[in-house]
């Protein structure tokens, strides 16, 4: 899978510039930021889940 370059973030920021306009687009950087945070909190969340010990529940009295 090829990478993006400099031509072509330039050319996908320009056209993100004339679709949402230069007052949008920074509250869109921003949501997409709290978003990406968001995702990787929950991530971590799950890691420590799964490597936290299961809980049997076992007791000494019968």
């Amino acid at each position: 899978m090829p990478s993006l370059g400099g031509t072509e973030i330039l050319i996908i920021l320009g056209v993100a510039l004339l679709i949402f306009g230069p007052t949008k687009l920074p509250e869109l950087g921003s949501s997409i930021g709290k978003a990406l945070r968001s995702f990787k909190d929950g991530v971590k969340e799950a890691e420590k889940t799964d490597d936290a010990p299961a809980d049997t529940n076992k007791s000494s009295t019968p």
